[in-house]
């Protein structure tokens, strides 16, 4: 039962349905309900989701997870917390953009992680809860921990999805899959192939060209040489600006200048977190957020300004930037700072943008990454609705294909077979395994053999039920 039909209640019911799941959308607002209605092959209800009355008559009695989605935070929070006093075994799910609800949330959790761990339920009556910002700012900290040259997944200490674009000339340009080894002493996986054709699991044949982008799965002290592999160009980043000194763009600024968290991130900028501060540039036009950000980021160059005033940017030489970020809630204004800012000089680029169907005009317009907002927060709901087994979901290729991360359960018909006696060419990839008791992901050969509860990363066509399946058990 999902409340609210605004975009991502619209985007998360319609994943949720294609994956043959029973599911009922409610919203109060007459014409919001006729869009959906139209677009879903669902019940859509016109109702006060807040009324447990109404939601019993809906059938929340039957239903296994409730997703709040509406406008108002307290309205998702207050329902949750209603549905649990009578329901307690119901899974909970609410979206809250006040910040402060989200910290001081999480924050009383862990302190009071052992009251919490017992019989109590969580706090609000909210299993889990999702904050838009968050998920968005962690997106756009690893692809600039790579230096902006493509969008991340990171599995575990120790392995990451790269997406990248074959640069015409590299050493991969013109070659198959099948000879990729002979190109490097370090093992790596080519998950997924996009070009002019679309999106493909690829196969031994299957031939790289100049323009593809490709999903490339290795060990995470390898990626720096994979990059330079496909051609990609990995400068030291010395100036950076970003534009947003809102939620988001703190976050990110947190991470640049604070925490350098891995060491190819500190390689990258090759100076000091002071130096760092004192070449980052943050532009906004509001004056409050720019009044904090200076009191929190106190060597850094904060501008109150309109980024799209060509004079500030003549002004303050932002076309001389090595990177670019806009992390605004304008979205289409992101798009378009970006690929004018790279007209001008600035090396890389990162937009925060709506959602996938985004992605690919903002990289034809020649953005390297681009982060879709709602999408981010759909997976991130999705991986909490697929059962215990699930620890993960990620969607990649402007949602062609999910990565699924699960753990095997002692009923899953795959348990004690070797990888090659349950291969499917073109429906899915057994892409790590990580065995019981151990910290790190393994690449698996074709004679590894499968054992309850091995926890595994497969990717698969969104939507494909059959897959999930076989390896976690969930029906």
């Amino acid at each position: 039962m999902i409340i609210g039909a605004g975009f991502t209640g619209v985007q998360l019911a319609k994943r949720l349905i294609n994956e043959k799941n029973d599911v009922i959308l409610i919203d109060n607002n007459e014409d919001v309900v006729r869009h959906a209605s139209n677009r879903l092959d669902c019940t859509v209800l016109q109702a006060d989701g807040n009324n447990l009355a109404t939601l019993e008559e809906a059938g929340i009695a039957k239903a296994d997870a409730l997703v709040t989605l509406t406008e108002s935070d307290e309205i998702n929070m207050i329902t949750c917390s209603l549905v649990d006093a009578v329901y307690p075994s119901l899974l909970k799910i609410a979206r809250v953009r006040n910040y402060a609800y989200y910290v001081n949330t999480n924050d009383a959790a862990r302190h009071h992680a052992e009251t919490f761990s017992g019989k109590h339920r969580p706090l609000y009556g909210i299993d889990f809860m999702i904050h838009p910002d968050v998920e968005a700012a962690e997106a756009i900290v690893r692809a600039v921990e790579h230096g902006a040259v493509s969008d991340v997944v990171s599995f575990g200490p120790n392995y990451e999805l790269t997406v990248l674009q074959i640069a015409a000339g590299s050493r991969i340009d013109g070659v198959a899959l099948k000879d990729l080894r002979t190109l490097a002493d370090y093992k790596f996986i080519v998950v997924y192939v996009e070009n002019e054709d679309g999106s493909s699991l690829p196969s031994g044949g299957t031939v790289l060209r100049a323009g593809n982008r490709v999903g490339v799965l290795a060990a995470k002290e390898n990626v720096p040489r994979l990059l330079q592999l496909c051609g990609a160009k990995i400068d030291a980043l010395k100036k950076i600006a970003l534009v947003g000194a809102g939620r988001i763009g703190t976050i990110v600024a947190d991470h640049i200048i604070e925490k350098n968290r891995t060491p190819f991130f500190r390689r990258l900028f090759e100076s000091s977190q002071q130096k760092i501060a004192r070449n980052l540039i943050i532009v906004d036009r509001d004056e409050r957020l720019c009044k904090e950000a200076s009191g929190r980021f106190p060597n850094a160059k904060v501008l109150c300004g309109d980024i799209t005033d060509e004079g500030l940017i003549q002004e303050e030489g932002l076309g001389s930037c090595d990177l670019a970020i806009a992390a605004t809630h304008n979205h289409e204004m992101n798009m378009v700072m970006c690929a004018y800012l790279e007209s001008l000089g600035v090396e890389k680029t990162v937009a925060l943008v709506a959602h996938s169907a985004f992605v690919d005009i903002t990289h034809k317009l020649g953005v390297e990454v681009a982060v879709p907002l709602r999408d981010t927060i759909v997976d991130s709901i999705i991986s909490h609705l697929r059962g215990k087994n699930v620890t993960g979901v990620h969607t990649v290729s402007n949602g062609a294909f999910e990565i699924v991360e699960c753990d095997l359960p002692p009923s899953s018909r795959v348990v004690g077979k070797a990888l090659k006696d349950i291969a499917s060419p073109g429906e899915y990839l057994l892409l790590l395994i990580r065995k019981q008791g151990e910290e790190s992901y393994a690449l698996p050969a074709g004679d590894t053999a499968l054992s309850a509860g091995d926890h595994l990363v497969i990717i698969e066509q969104t939507g494909n039920k059959k897959v999930l399946e076989k390896f976690s058990g969930v029906s």
